[in-house]
C-alpha cells in the first residue's frame, strides 16, 4: 500500500488521513493533561476486580493467587505494547475499533465497537452494585439499589460538564486510590516487620505456604480464578481511547505503557503478597474486600472504615471512566454510519452527551440488577464484562499482527513505539486469551456469560445485514483491507 493509498483508506474512514504522529482533529477538547493520563491509566489498573473480586479468588486459590496476577499481568503487558504500538501509528478516539476496521473489515470494526461499549456499560453496573456493597458498610439499611441509582445520576452529570472535569475526577479518584494501596502495603510491611498489631503474633512471610502449601487447592483451582483475574484488569486499555483528547499523544502514551510492569508489580502483586503475609489465606472469603478485612484484622482504629472509603472510589472511578468511554465509542460507531445518526453530536463543552446518556440508561439494568438479585448481581455482570474484555483484546492483538506484516512488507509506515519482539508477544498473549476463554466455558458458573455473548453475536450480525441493506457503503468501507495488508 503506497502513502497515496494509506492516505486515501483513511480518508475513507472519516478521519484527516494524518498517518502515524499527528492525531486526526475529531472535534473533541485536547483537555487531558499529562498527569491525568498517567492517573487514568494507574487507576484503570486498579479497579472493583482487586479490591472486592479478590476475595472469592483467594479462597479459590490461597497464595497461589498472586502468581496468577504476575501471569496475566504479564500478559497485559503484552497487550498494551501492541496497542501502543498501533496508537502512535494513528492515535485516534476509539482506537480499537478503527484499528479492527482498518486491519481486519468493516463489520469487524462495527463489532468490537458494540461489543466494548458494552463491556464498559456491564463493567458500569459492576462498579455500582460493589459501591452499593460498601456503603451497606456504614448504612446496611439503605437498599443497595438506591446507592447505586444515585451514584449513577452524580456521575452522569459530572461526564455530560466537560473531559477536563471527568480528567480532574479520575485523577483524584486514582490519587486516593495509589496513596491508599502504598499505605496498606507499608503499613503491612510495619506489621511483619515489626510485630505492632492485633495481627502482629500471627503475621509471618510463612502465611504464603504454611497452611496447605502455595497451591492449597490445587494448581486447577488456582487456573480457574484467572478470569477473575483478567477482570481485575479491565480498563488497562482505557488510554487508548483518551488518544484522541490527550494533549500530547506522542509523549504521554508511551510513559503511561511503559510504566504498567511496575504498577502492576506494586499495585497488585505486592500489596497481595504483603496482605496474604498479614492475614492467612483462610480467613478471606468472596462478598467482603481483603483489604478491609485485613485492616479489621490488624485493629487500626477506624482503618478498615478508611480502607472502604478507598475502595468506594475504586469503584466510583472506574464506572466514570466507562460513561466517558462509552460516549466515545458510540460516536466512532456513528462517525462510521453503524450507529444512530444522533451519536454523532458533541454538546456544546464538546462531550458526546447523547451517546453518555443512552449508556447510562443500559447501565441503570445493574440498579434493576441490584433491585431484584442483590446476591448475584456482582457475579452474573463480571463475567460478561470479562467476556467482552477478552474479545477486545483479541481484536487489538491480531489487528498488531496484521499491522506489523504490512510494516514489513512496506505497506505501511512504522510506529514510532514498536513493539518489543514485534508480534511474537501478540501471538503469545493471543493464546493465553483462548486458555482463559476455555476456563471460562468450563466453570458452570461463569458459563452463562458465553450464551450471553452468543446472544450478542447473534444480534448484532442482524444489526449489520440490516444496516447493510440500509446502507451499502458501510460494508464496502475498508473492504478488500485484509487482502492489502495481511
Amino acid at each position: 500500500m503506497t502513502s497515496a493509498q494509506v492516505d486515501k483508506h483513511h480518508d475513507e474512514h472519516g478521519r484527516s488521513g494524518v498517518v502515524g504522529g499527528d492525531a486526526p482533529e475529531e472535534g473533541y477538547e485536547r483537555g487531558l493533561g499529562s498527569r491525568q493520563v498517567q492517573m487514568i491509566a494507574i487507576g484503570g489498573a486498579i479497579g472493583v476486580g482487586l479490591f472486592l473480586g479478590a476475595g472469592a479468588n483467594i479462597a479459590k486459590a490461597g497464595p497461589s493467587l498472586i502468581l496468577m496476577y504476575a501471569l496475566a499481568g504479564v500478559i497485559i503487558f503484552f497487550i498494551m505494547r501492541a496497542l501502543g504500538e498501533l496508537l502512535l501509528y494513528r492515535p485516534v478516539s476509539g482506537s480499537f475499533a478503527e484499528y479492527s476496521r482498518e486491519f481486519l473489515g468493516p463489520f469487524f470494526g462495527y463489532f468490537t465497537g458494540w461489543t466494548y461499549w458494552l463491556m464498559w456499560v456491564v463493567t458500569g453496573m459492576a462498579e455500582l452494585t460493589a459501591a452499593a456493597i460498601y456503603i451497606n458498610y456504614w448504612f446496611p439499611e439503605i437498599p443497595r439499589w438506591v446507592t447505586a441509582l444515585a451514584f449513577l445520576l452524580i456521575l452522569f452529570v459530572a461526564n455530560l460538564i466537560s473531559v477536563k472535569l471527568f480528567g480532574e475526577i479520575e485523577f483524584w479518584f486514582s490519587m486516593v486510590k495509589v496513596t491508599a494501596l502504598i499505605g496498606m502495603i507499608v503499613i503491612g510491611l510495619g506489621v511483619l516487620t515489626f510485630g505492632f498489631s492485633a495481627a502482629g503474633d500471627t503475621a509471618s512471610v510463612s502465611n504464603l505456604w504454611a497452611f496447605d502449601g502455595f497451591f492449597p487447592k490445587g494448581v486447577g483451582s488456582s487456573l480457574m480464578t484467572l478470569q477473575g483475574v483478567m477482570f481485575a484488569y479491565l480498563a488497562v486499555e482505557l488510554v487508548g481511547v483518551t488518544a484522541g483528547e490527550s494533549e500530547n499523544p506522542e509523549k504521554t502514551l508511551p510513559k503511561a505503557i511503559n510504566t504498567l510492569p511496575w504498577r502492576i508489580a506494586l499495585f497488585y502483586v505486592g500489596a497481595l503478597t504483603v496482605i496474604l503475609c498479614v492475614v492467612k489465606w483462610t480467613e478471606f472469603g468472596p462478598g467482603v474486600s481483603p483489604f478491609v478485612a485485613a485492616f479489621a484484622k490488624i485493629g487500626i482504629p477506624a482503618g478498615a472504615a478508611i480502607v472502604n472509603f478507598v475502595v468506594l472510589t475504586a469503584a466510583l472511578s472506574s464506572c466514570n471512566s466507562g460513561m466517558y468511554s462509552t460516549g466515545r465509542m458510540l460516536r466512532t460507531l456513528a462517525d462510521n454510519g453503524e450507529a444512530p445518526k444522533a451519536f454523532n453530536k458533541l454538546s456544546a463543552t464538546k462531550t458526546p452527551a447523547f451517546g453518555i446518556t443512552v449508556s447510562v440508561l443500559f447501565m441503570g439494568i445493574g440498579v434493576v440488577l441490584n433491585y431484584i438479585v442483590p446476591e448475584k448481581a456482582f457475579g452474573y455482570v463480571t463475567s460478561v464484562a470479562t467476556a467482552a474484555g477478552i474479545w477486545t483484546w483479541l481484536m487489538i492483538l491480531v489487528s498488531h499482527v496484521l499491522y506489523r506484516r504490512a510494516v514489513v512488507a512496506g505497506r505501511l509506515p512504522a510506529s514510532s513505539f514498536p513493539a518489543p519482539g514485534g508480534s511474537v508477544f501478540s501471538y503469545v498473549a493471543i493464546a493465553f486469551l483462548l486458555f482463559v476463554t476455555g476456563l471460562i466455558a468450563y466453570d458452570a458458573d461463569s458459563r452463562i456469560c458465553l450464551y450471553v455473548m452468543a446472544g450478542w453475536a447473534a444480534a448484532l450480525a442482524i444489526g449489520w445485514f440490516v444496516l447493510k441493506a440500509r446502507n451499502p457503503q458501510v460494508a464496502q468501507r475498508g473492504e478488500g483491507t485484509l487482502e492489502k495488508v495481511g
